[in-house]
């Protein structure tokens, strides 16, 4: 779903009196920290869509050798999951566009960030929302994971 879809069908499901919930990441490598987050995220209202950062905006913002899997596949992981409705590719390094076109009730972000550290703090603000720190209070990264198999196959 592009930004356009998702801005329309959001506008549509406002409407309708929805509340959206807006989640977002590289999702490279799911995990059960990633289902935590998501199912705390759905929680939040009637609607969740889940904004996927590009394989370029993943490579950007993890490095060289990411993303460790396509986004096409990752979008079907995502959709594939109870708790996720829609799910939008996006380029950016954040989600401040799909903020704006989305317009969520909630932002929801997971608990590697703290109320104040989210970087589309001030643009969910702008469009009435508010932000969310929700999921498993666990260190779950996909940053040890891989480092986890690197050292056991190493």
């Amino acid at each position: 779903m592009t930004l356009d879809e998702a801005a329309a069908l959001a506008a549509r499901l406002r409407a309708e009196g929805r509340r959206i919930v807006l989640a977002n990441g590289c999702f490279d490598l799911l995990h059960v920290g990633h289902i935590r987050y998501l199912r705390a995220a759905r929680r939040l209202g009637d609607v969740l869509f889940v904004g996927l950062n590009s394989d370029a905006a993943v490579a950007r913002l993890k490095g060289p050798g990411r993303p460790l899997i396509p986004a096409a596949e990752r979008v079907e992981l995502l959709r594939s999951l109870r708790d996720v409705d829609h799910v939008v590719v996006f380029d950016d390094d954040t989600a401040d566009r799909l903020v704006a076109s989305v317009r969520p009730h909630v932002h929801a972000k997971g608990t590697d960030y703290t109320a104040g550290s989210v970087p589309e703090a001030p643009a969910v603000r702008s469009v009435g929302g508010e932000v969310a720190v929700v999921g498993d209070a666990k260190d779950h990264s996909t940053r040890d994971l891989i480092s986890r198999i690197v050292e056991r196959f190493a």
